[in-house]
């Protein structure tokens, strides 16, 4: 985003006496072509400042030409590049100083009202000051050659001459030659080399840090072409230095010829070590066993390394935190004595391509096989053990065979060996990625860290791992905060100043809960991103609010009202929170048992909202059809392709009014329901009593006999299909309200169909008693031969493997094991 589409939408009266001989309709024309040239990093006096102020009226010029084909105010854009050679031909710094305070004057005015400038202006800044430097650098490598070309047309004896008048002219200050000739031109230009080299190397940093910052879900530029591109010119440069360092030596005397040379031999070496870098991490937090790839680049290889029979080896090791620490302190130039774990496919080559123009080693299939713990500290844990990943080569460059070895250190990874450390680990590496300096020792970082920045790290978090684009709200951040000092009396402006600690992220237990204030995050990310995705990102989830504050906002509002909020006492569920009015006017707020990802697989949560018709308008009043009408699934009616009938999960909740209402005071006589799983067979008078089968598989015995997961298939009409998934809203167990006060909700699987009846299935003739089942043993199917001599040869009977498929599907929906059906005439029991 330019600084002008922001400005140009600004009051006039904001830039009174800003645009003086410079008019604002030229700004205008202009545009953001004006902030992309370096004006305010031409601060000198001297010749390279003339000429580049010099080409960049030029460019001027050549811009607003160019604006006047099909400019319907053209007479005033010719008049303006008329303007502009007579005003600022004679006097190009002029040109820059008055740009300049334009420029300057628009920052000041965005500042003022925004407080802040666009992350891509400080970005192109950065850019224009180095592609300026390189710029005067060249220069100055040119004033040495044509410098030193006119050395070399003089005689012998005027040289001489001169280069005495030079050296007494010449004084020493602080270590630093001051002159206009020769030696002074070349220690400018090393100085100039020195400083390009330190942008080089602080933009590489940059790209590592932001690259760990992606690891928490930041906007990564990983595109490494721009910066290979500053390198490769940056070196290009070097060489034609280091050639006109060693043409004009004899010139510069030995001892100072020495010192250039050395200092352009760290330069070198600086840039070498540097462009060899890890492109793609491997993961932060890697399981034992388990396969990962990873890949490093050397962004000079395609510049300075020369084709070679036997390609550069590149070998990975795993090290510690404290031999990662000892190598940064070497400068990654001491080879590694010993690697902490066994890593497989660990030495790959590296190649260079030349259609891409890159120089990459790729690790594929690398598997870290075991791993030597180090003595930890303190009460530090396997999973804040911090590890790293080492990439190390040797390489020769230049026809002087120069040898490098090249080290580059992967991101902190956190080594696991079973996944339930997995929630742990990622604590250590997020808290890592986050706060972790610019350039630090290996893996130093804070243990205590303002909350503001900690909000923007969660904030990244939930986007990147959700995949949103609608991140946490002012009032989100309340409630963590709450929750994390365990504090709710606060008022917001109370955390703007407090820090938190690493302790109280994921060490320290929540009053109250079993686990830490990240176990609990993580776990509403992991719902969000499995089930609430879409909710989340129309709004229609508050989410992070305590139940208190929910009955706070649910108490005024009418009958129906609800909101969806994250549970705060378990780990990845999500409640819906409604009011009940009575009829006497009070209002109750109620919260339904949270559900947990694997509830919403089974039914989504739009479609239990919709079924539950108690629930009216989410809050504040939007109804519940049109906020949640879109995530509503189609249910199908009638029979599938293969004939049979269609069915539905249906959900129902018990109210605690209700709960507490005697039998008798109840609005409606509502029948019981059927019991939990009942399979109704089409076929059966309606008149045949419900508890038939009992009476034919176990005449004297009562039902109360049974266990409580033992259910017994049961006879209904057609208009009575129906299976009840869960516990029955009017079984005991609803009488009382679950843990933390929640209401029970129930699934019921209901029948599409108008006409329930399987066509496929034949009909079966009643049973009359026959033998005893003991209640303690498996059910299993009264042999057909004492069926027949109860009921008469005359009924056709259903087949023993008929009766057996029935009780098998029965008991494997109940989770029983099937019995394993023998010859029932030859087993005594019968």
């Amino acid at each position: 985003m330019s600084l002008w589409s922001l400005v140009s939408h600004m009051p006039p009266e904001h830039f009174t006496g800003l645009f003086g001989e410079f008019p604002r309709d030229l700004r205008s024309l202009l545009a953001d072509w004006l902030e992309n040239q370096p004006w305010e990093f031409i601060t000198g006096t001297d010749s390279f400042c003339t000429s580049a102020a010099g080409a960049l009226l030029s460019a001027m010029v050549e811009k607003v030409r160019g604006l006047t084909s099909g400019n319907e105010q053209q007479c005033q854009v010719l008049q303006h590049i008329s303007n502009l050679e007579n005003t600022y031909r004679r006097d190009l710094l002029r040109l820059v100083a008055v740009v300049k305070g334009i420029l300057e004057g628009e920052r000041a005015a965005l500042l003022k009202q925004d407080r802040h400038l666009p992350l891509s202006f400080h970005r192109r800044q950065e850019e224009l000051k180095f592609g300026l430097d390189l710029q005067r650098l060249q220069h100055r490598v040119g004033e040495i050659k044509a410098l030193q070309e006119r050395w070399n047309q003089m005689g012998d004896g005027t040289r001489a001459c001169r280069q005495t008048n030079l050296q007494e002219s010449q004084l020493k200050t602080d270590g630093k030659l001051q002159g206009n000739d020769l030696p002074a031109l070349v220690l400018e230009a090393m100085k100039e080399l020195e400083g390009a080299k330190l942008q080089v190397l602080k933009r590489l940093h940059i790209w590592k840090r932001q690259q760990q910052l992606a690891g928490n879900g930041a906007v990564f530029e990983e595109n490494l072409a721009p910066l290979q591109k500053r390198c490769e010119n940056l070196v290009d440069i070097y060489f034609q230095l280091q050639q006109q360092v060693v043409a004009v030596g004899g010139e510069l005397g030995s001892d100072l010829l020495s010192q250039l040379l050395e200092r352009l031999n760290k330069v070198l070496s600086a840039l070498v070590e540097s462009s060899f870098l890890v492109e793609k991490q491997p993961p932060q937090v890697l399981k034992t066993q388990t396969k990962f790839q990873a890949s490093v680049r050397f962004l000079l290889g395609p510049r300075l390394l020369q084709p070679s029979a036997k390609p550069f080896m590149v070998k990975a090791d795993m090290v510690t935190e404290k031999q990662a620490r000892e190598l940064a302190l070497g400068g990654y130039g001491t080879p590694l004595s010993e690697s902490t774990g066994e890593i497989v496919h660990n030495t790959v080559a590296l190649e260079i391509s030349s259609t891409s123009a890159t120089s990459c080693a790729t690790f594929k299939n690398m598997l870290l096989k075991k791993i030597k713990r180090c003595e930890r500290k303190g009460s530090e844990s396997v999973t804040e053990e911090k590890c790293a990943v080492l990439f190390s080569t040797d390489i020769t460059l230049g026809p002087g065979n120069l040898a490098f070895h090249l080290q580059a250190l992967s991101l902190p990874i956190v080594v696991i060996v079973h996944g339930n450390q997995d929630n742990n680990a990622k604590a250590t590496v997020l808290w890592d990625n986050a706060f972790s300096e610019l350039e630090r020792v290996p893996f130093v970082v804070a243990e205590r860290v303002p909350w503001e920045k900690m909000c923007e790290t969660l904030n990244l978090r939930f986007m990147a791992e959700v995949q949103t684009s609608k991140g946490l709200l002012p009032e989100h951040y309340f409630f963590l905060a709450q929750k994390i000092f365990n504090n709710s009396s606060a008022s917001p402006e109370d955390f703007h100043n407090r820090s938190v600690s690493w302790a109280q992220f994921n060490k320290e237990i929540l009053p109250g809960r079993g686990f830490t204030f990240w176990q609990w995050f993580d776990g509403v990310l992991d719902l969000t991103k499995r089930c609430l995705k879409s909710y989340w990102s129309d709004r229609l989830i508050i989410g992070f609010i305590s139940k208190q504050y929910v009955s706070k906002l649910l108490g005024p509002e009418p009958d129906g009202t609800f909101l969806l909020r994250f549970s705060d006492s378990e780990i990845g569920g999500i409640t819906i929170a409604h009011v009940i009015r009575g009829q006497d006017g009070s209002s109750q707020v109620e919260n339904i048992q949270p559900f947990s990802a694997k509830d919403l697989h089974i039914r989504s949560l739009g479609d239990r909202i919709r079924d539950l018709g108690q629930l009216r308008n989410l809050y504040p009043n939007q109804p519940k059809d049109q906020a949640f009408g879109s995530h509503y699934n189609k249910e199908q009616m009638g029979k599938d392709g293969r004939g049979y009938v269609s069915t539905a999960i249906k959900m129902t909740v018990e109210s605690e009014r209700d709960q507490k209402l005697p039998p008798q005071e109840s609005p409606q006589a509502v029948p019981p329901p059927a019991p939990t799983n009942v399979y109704s067979l089409p076929g059966q008078p309606p008149e045949q009593p419900m508890d038939h089968l009992h009476q034919v598989l176990a005449p004297d015995m009562c039902s109360s006999a049974f266990p409580a997961q033992m259910v017994l298939p049961q006879f209904h009409t057609p208009e009575e299909v129906s299976m009840s998934m869960g516990i029955p809203s009017a079984s005991p167990f609803h009488r009382d309200l679950l843990p933390y006060g929640y209401l029970p909700g129930d699934l019921i699987l209901d029948d599409l169909s108008p006409n329930p009846m399987d066509e496929e299935m034949p009909e079966i003739a009643p049973f009359s008693p026959t033998r005893h089942v003991s209640p303690f043993r498996p059910l299993l199917p009264a042999p057909p031969q004492l069926l027949a001599t109860s009921l008469g040869n005359n009924v056709d009977l259903p087949s023993e493997d008929e009766i057996t498929q029935l009780l098998y599907e029965a008991q494997m929906e109940e989770g029983l094991q099937p019995p394993s059906y023998g010859d029932p005439m030859a087993n005594p029991s019968w």
